[in-house]
């Protein structure tokens, strides 16, 4: 009879031992992406992408100003001008709409592609700093920090891995 009553006890006493050393997990959350745009070379990257893409923008800031010009002209001068001439500058602002949206959705593809390849470049460096991170404070569970309601911000190691990225540069 003592002994039944003691295999009862056993196993939720082995599950509040375990229990009680899962509460000393280390858990950290990262914001990856932060973490490789803030760094210092993330942040050259970036602006050699904005300097890649800058010709691109000035070209859809030309083509929205013609567009914008003869619109205002169009408008301006709507009681003065034939129909045909109304139609022409119709068409010359619906061609001008067309060719600002081409340039556009180049210019987004051409960007996107750029962050991609800056972002397949640097996860391999943010998994190295990662991992040594890992190693060297026995982290048991990094999470990413999309996704998660909450927080605490001492569980954050984003800005640590950002300083160790500009460390290892």
């Amino acid at each position: 009879m003592v002994r039944k009553k003691s295999k009862k006890w056993l196993l939720p006493a082995v599950l509040l031992l375990s229990l009680s050393s899962q509460a000393e997990l280390k858990i950290v959350v990262i914001n990856a992406e932060q973490a490789i745009l803030q760094s210092e070379e993330g942040k050259a990257k970036i602006e050699a992408i904005r300097t890649a893409v800058e010709a691109d923008e000035l070209k859809i800031q030309s083509l929205s100003d013609q567009m914008k010009s003869l619109q205002e002209r169009l408008a301006k001068d709507a009681e003065v001008i034939s129909d045909g001439e109304k139609q022409k500058l119709q068409k010359e602002i619906e061609d001008l709409n067309i060719d600002a949206q081409f340039e556009l959705q180049k210019y987004q593809k051409k960007g996107n592609e750029l962050q991609q390849d800056l972002m397949r470049e640097m996860t391999p460096k943010l998994q190295a700093v990662l991992q040594d991170l890992i190693e060297v404070e026995g982290y048991d569970l990094v999470m990413p920090r999309a996704g998660l309601l909450y927080t605490n911000a001492k569980h954050n190691i984003t800005r640590k891995v950002t300083e160790k990225l500009n460390e290892k540069q």
